[in-house]
């Protein structure tokens, strides 16, 4: 079965069921739609409405994606907004470039290594911390999508919000899930603004199938659109962000100077080989380097002759998860010196998977890659938070975004309709290693919007999904059951989530038969429920000119394939 990937995220593993054929040993022959075709997979239809609105309009992938962004954090604020930070994948079709626009949110020049820690030294509990003033950083994904679409977008920037705008002023129905988070045990659940903004006008909070407004929603998105990115970095907006996070026992540092110089980084994105095609993920911060380091393990392994059903399988995939993550959280920052390329040497790697088997053993410590100073201990809790979303327009062009507001609502702050990041706890609290907090500094992320290319850099696909650290391993999971056991990429979101991390494996243990959890726990891998937000895995593939595209069902998203006119 032939495949040509359209996935974002990051690492594809090798697999295929025991009486399936072997994996290819050359990539397929791109394939040139009949007709212009365009894709969108996002969390929320109306968020997809939108962005499929502007490739009509004649606008391209970075259009949509600002359409789309503006869409969610309306209908979505528990997962992203205009508040919060991203990380794009663009591909642009005429020059087959991969550039990766970096708009992750960075700490104040006031803040301080120990500002999570108390009187004692010890660190908050997350709680105090993820509600307190302290806990935003500079938000960056408004910046950030406003120089891709300055660089790349056809479309006028004031002729992307309308729908956002409209939706606002006459109100959307608050889903399923989002009553799950705002009626949650969460702390910023009963944050004084998540619950005067959710209020149901009777002395409680909305529920599924109520109608949500916002009109102050709708007002500041109308001036964004007018006034571009300062309506956000500087002005009144500016001034009421730095007012809100002055309030409060634990104020934080940010002042109006930090949101008015704010920059966004356009990176060489990180592109590695497996099987047939090439992986293309944000570098560091951007954990982009670790997908590429557990595909590349996962494919020195027999994984590849094995199945869905195989308990072997998936120890395997949880040793390989488990080494990578030691790596990870050793190394990967916002610091100098990351040993990138050591991590992804050949012989490094070979090192790494020979470790191994087919038990689960002790909980792996960091490796020595070439080129490592020293590995160090790292103190993060990264908590969920997250939506992802891919795009495909008429001429080729395509997008894998990340995008976050770090825990649900962010920090439950509000300003102008939208939610404040809790970005600076995903920094370490412990003031120590390469996740340690500075000015300046953008913290680690999991994010791992990936663009799939043939080896001919032709696009081959994208897929990407949300989750906190789980990310690496939601995106890699589906990775394998879609290139290496064939499954359609809807049955291979579906595969049971499992996040193997130190002496942790979390999953969804009630989608494992019984049999196959049983024979792994025999092995080692005893399968727990884990915590946090479920994924989210948005992605395409392009299968003989077609798009099997997906939203994961764990969602209220769609992925929705359109044919647009010819060109004239």
């Amino acid at each position: 079965m032939m495949r040509p990937l359209i996935l974002a995220a990051a690492t594809l593993l090798a697999a295929c069921t025991p009486d399936a054929p072997p994996p290819q040993s050359a990539a397929p022959a791109a394939v040139e739609p009949a007709q212009r075709q365009a894709f969108l997979a996002a969390a929320h239809p109306l968020a997809v409405e939108a962005g499929l609105d502007v490739l009509r309009r004649g606008g391209n992938a970075v259009d949509a994606a600002v359409a789309v962004q503006a869409m969610l954090g309306l209908v979505e604020p528990q997962s992203s907004g205009l508040g919060g930070g991203a990380f794009m994948v663009h591909y642009d079709a005429a020059t087959k470039a991969v550039t990766v626009y970096d708009g992750r949110e960075v700490a104040p020049a006031g803040a301080t290594a120990d500002m999570f820690l108390d009187d004692g030294g010890q660190p908050l509990p997350f709680r105090t911390a993820v509600l307190s003033g302290r806990a935003t950083g500079v938000p960056g994904a408004v910046a950030m999508l406003a120089l891709a679409q300055k660089q790349h977008g056809k479309l006028a920037w004031n002729a992307l919000f309308g729908d956002a705008i409209r939706v606002a002023q006459d109100g959307f129905t608050v889903t399923k899930r989002m009553e799950h988070f705002v009626q949650g045990p969460y702390p910023q659940s009963n944050a004084p603004d998540v619950v005067r903004y959710f209020s149901d006008g009777h002395g409680g909070k909305v529920h599924a199938g109520d109608t949500l407004k916002n009109p102050a929603y709708a007002a500041f998105v109308h001036r964004l659109a007018t006034e571009g990115p300062d309506a956000l970095y500087r002005g009144e907006t500016a001034k009421r962000i730095v007012a809100r996070l002055h309030e409060g026992d634990l104020a934080g540092s940010m002042t109006e100077a930090d949101l008015a110089a704010y920059k966004p980084v356009v990176r060489q994105a990180l592109c590695g080989d497996y099987r047939v095609y090439i992986l293309c993920v944000p570098p560091p911060p951007s954990s982009g380097v670790g997908l590429l380091q557990l595909m590349a393990m996962v494919e020195r392994t027999d994984i590849a002759a094995r199945g869905p059903n195989d308990p072997i399988a998936w120890v395997e995939y949880a040793e390989a998860s488990r080494l990578m993550y030691a790596d990870r959280d050793a190394y990967v920052g916002d610091v100098p010196n990351v040993p990138v390329k050591g991590l992804l040497d050949p012989a490094y790697v070979a090192s790494r998977a020979a470790l191994i088997g087919e038990t689960a053993g002790p909980a792996p410590e960091a490796g020595t890659p070439p080129g490592a100073i020293t590995a160090r201990i790292d103190a993060t809790a990264e908590v969920p938070g997250t939506s992802h979303f891919v795009i495909i327009d008429g001429d080729g062009n395509a997008v894998s975004m990340t995008t976050t507001v770090e825990s649900y609502f962010g920090s439950g702050r509000m300003v102008d309709g939208f939610f404040l990041n809790n970005q600076m706890t995903d920094f370490s609290f412990v003031p120590k290693g390469p996740n340690a907090i500075a000015p300046g500094k953008r913290p680690r992320s999991s994010m791992t919007p990936t663009i799939i290319l043939n080896r001919d850099r032709s696009l081959a696909g994208a897929i990407g999904s949300p989750g906190g650290n789980a990310i690496l391993g939601y995106v890699s999971k589906a990775l394998i059951g879609a290139i290496d056991w064939h499954m359609p990429l809807k049955d291979a979101f579906a595969l049971p989530n499992l996040v193997a991390r130190g002496d942790s494996f979390a999953g969804e243990e009630s989608r494992f038969a019984p049999t196959l959890r049983a024979e792994m726990a025999r092995r080692g891998v005893a399968v727990r429920a884990g915590s946090g937000e479920d994924s989210g895995l948005h992605g395409v593939l392009i299968q003989g000119g077609r798009f099997d595209g997906a939203a994961d069902a764990r969602r209220d998203g769609v992925a929705k394939t359109i044919i647009l006119p010819e060109k004239r």
